[in-house]
């Protein structure tokens, strides 16, 4: 018999009944019930209920072990009595009878348990995450990580992709985010980088002629953490092609994550039609460039019908150049009290309250203070049919714009009787974000997001530049390495107006996604530089691999690298990042199981040629 196990905790059936087995794994938890216990032994795989009594010369041994303790059993296999099967684990007809057991790691007191749901800090479940990584959920979430990262690798070779690795020590380079930058020993004062990502390799390796690369490449950034980002590395499924569109790209992705998110999403509906959305479009009706389609919710300009307005605030709002007022509309939002609700959601998001107007049958009350008399007396006309109860708006704007004016926002935003809608105004950059946020709100509070689905969108033509409101610079709003859409004619206009060939995937509020077609001429590409302040002689120092290759014949090439993290967390259903990655950073990008970042030596400070400046 082999030295530990003759089986898995979940390979065994009523077919064993009557072997004697071996069993290895940890004692997830022990049950006393009057001199005989009980122990649930897990290991990867599974479960597998063992017992000892009095009987056993084993006895002794096994009323010592806790929880954790790793343990071997050797034992008979019985079958479970009537009423005693377990359905919910394939070893639910069986159990162990022990006959003699080694310890083969006792545990200490646990600083966490492993056995049941129990919540704790984030500090804990880290510093000690090989036990935190024993749970069922976080043996699940890995699991599910390696068997899409399996998925995807089978994909692109179904695809005539072949995978090539790209170096992981290389040149420091500004490309959006920190570097994490690493000294060399045999260069004093110089510095390697550990790639951001490998954007520059692989469009060097479409120079080179090979017409199709994948990589499932980490990534290094010194970033400040999210929920739904790492602060130091990450894992991306990253890809390059020759020779193709913007449309090749999406044609190309489209169906490996569709498959994945089929194969491993659990049963949830997966889009299969994928909408295009401009980047012009996406801020004005979601406010996010990475929309949650699953809320039907879509915003609309409503600035006409409070121009000249009775609502002042409004109304001289839209005199200055470059405001606007946008709507919110709330189906089934129409009562005072959800409209409360969401204005406390704003207050807490800084600003002073959000306009509302809802829609609702004409109460008895409303007409009596309208017309200055009783609700008695409105009761008495109406049922002898003086008065016939209509529809109205309500809420401080309605009154303050008139029902014509109310009546043609209605119309607009399509909305009835028990419906809402919310307004916030001014110039769009200072409160998208918050009206997008107020749309997700709505969504979720109203029910109207449906949470069973995974709803994909492109969002397209991103601008190339962006002008800084304080210095009046126009620098590069996203991508430098992106091809203007029109070439080199587009740059000889208004720089604002200049539209790239880049686009994200965003799915579920989340932007799984991100890629481009390549700006791979020299004269375009000096061009765009320029416009954002950067000379040839800056470009060619910045990028000197890229823009020499670039000389000797480089075809058209675009690409896009998806999140693996983010993917996997949204097929996880987990809310943060964190929980799909084996060994992650905390907050404040500290680990606090290898408690690093931590002091070096003195001596490889010294072979390095550095020292620490300390810091008032």
């Amino acid at each position: 018999m082999h030295a530990y196990r003759s089986h898995s905790c979940a390979a065994l059936t009523a077919a064993e009944t009557g072997q004697r087995v071996r069993l290895s794994g940890w004692v997830h938890r022990v049950r006393d019930h009057g001199g005989v216990l009980f122990i649930d032994l897990r290991d990867h795989y599974g479960m597998t209920q063992i017992l000892c009594d009095a009987d056993s010369a084993a006895f002794a041994d096994v009323e010592k072990v806790r929880s954790e303790w790793c343990i071997r059993i050797d034992g008979e296999v019985k079958a479970r009595g009537e009423g005693l099967v377990n359905p919910k684990i394939p070893t639910g007809e069986v159990e162990v009878y022990i006959r003699e057991i080694e310890v083969l790691g006792a545990a200490a007191e646990l600083p966490l348990i492993v056995f049941g749901d129990q919540e704790y800090p984030e500090e804990t479940r880290l510093k000690y995450r090989y036990l935190d990584l024993r749970r069922e959920a976080m043996q699940a979430n890995m699991i599910l990580r390696s068997d899409v990262v399996a998925s995807i690798r089978r994909r692109m070779w179904d695809m005539n992709f072949r995978e090539y690795q790209t170096p992981i020590i290389t040149a420091s380079s500004p490309e959006g985010a920190r570097d994490f930058l690493v000294p060399s020993r045999q260069h004093p004062g110089k510095f390697y980088a550990l790639p951001q990502a490998p954007q520059q390799f692989k469009q060097l390796i479409m120079v080179s002629g090979f017409d199709k690369y994948f990589q499932i490449a980490p990534c290094f950034r010194d970033e400040d953490p999210r929920a739904d980002r790492s602060p130091t590395d990450f894992y991306q499924l990253d890809i390059e092609m020759s020779f193709v569109t913007q449309q090749d790209v999406f044609d190309t992705i489209q169906p490996v994550l569709t498959g994945i998110f089929e194969e491993f999403g659990g049963g949830r509906r997966v889009d299969q039609e994928w909408a295009q959305i401009s980047y012009a479009d996406a801020a004005l009706w979601y406010g996010s460039d990475k929309p949650d389609l699953r809320n039907p919710i879509k915003m609309q300009v409503v600035s006409e019908h409070f121009a000249g307005s009775g609502f002042a605030i409004f109304a001289k709002l839209l005199e200055q150049e470059g405001t606007e007022i946008r709507a919110i509309p709330a189906k089934s939002g129409g009562s005072r009290k959800f409209c409360d609700r969401m204005n406390a959601f704003a207050q807490k998001e800084g600003l002073p309250g959000m306009g509302y107007i809802f829609w609702r049958k004409q109460s008895a009350d409303s007409i009596a203070q309208e017309q200055g008399i009783s609700v008695k007396e409105v009761n008495a006309k109406v049922k002898a049919g003086e008065i016939v109860l209509g529809d109205e708006a309500a809420g401080p704007l309605a009154k303050n714009i008139g029902p014509e004016r109310t009546e043609a926002i209605r119309v607009q935003l399509g909305l009835e009787v028990g419906d809402a809608a919310f307004f916030l105004g001014g110039k769009p950059d200072a409160f998208e974000a918050v009206a997008g946020r107020a749309r997700v709100e709505i969504g979720n509070q109203l029910g109207l997001t449906d949470k069973d689905r995974f709803a994909f969108a492109w969002i397209v033509d991103f601008p190339i530049y962006e002008r800084d409101s304080e210095t009046g610079k126009v620098d590069f709003e996203h991508n430098p390495f992106s091809m203007p859409q029109g070439g080199m004619d587009a740059l000889q206009g208004d720089p604002l107006k200049v539209l790239g060939y880049q686009y994200d995937l965003a799915c579920n509020g989340y932007e799984l996604v991100s890629g481009a077609i390549r700006n791979h001429v020299p004269e375009i590409m000096f061009k765009a530089f320029e416009i954002a302040g950067y000379d040839e002689g800056e470009v060619r120092k910045r990028f000197g691999a890229l823009v020499n290759a670039f000389q000797y014949g480089a075809p058209p090439h675009g690409g896009c690298a998806a999140g693996i993290d983010r993917i996997v967390m949204l097929l996880a259903d987990e809310a943060n990042i964190r929980e799909v990655i084996m060994f992650p950073m905390n907050q404040r990008a500290e680990d606090l199981m290898m408690n690093a970042p931590s002091e070096v030596m003195s001596d490889q400070m010294m072979e390095l040629g550095l020292r620490v400046i300390p810091q008032d």
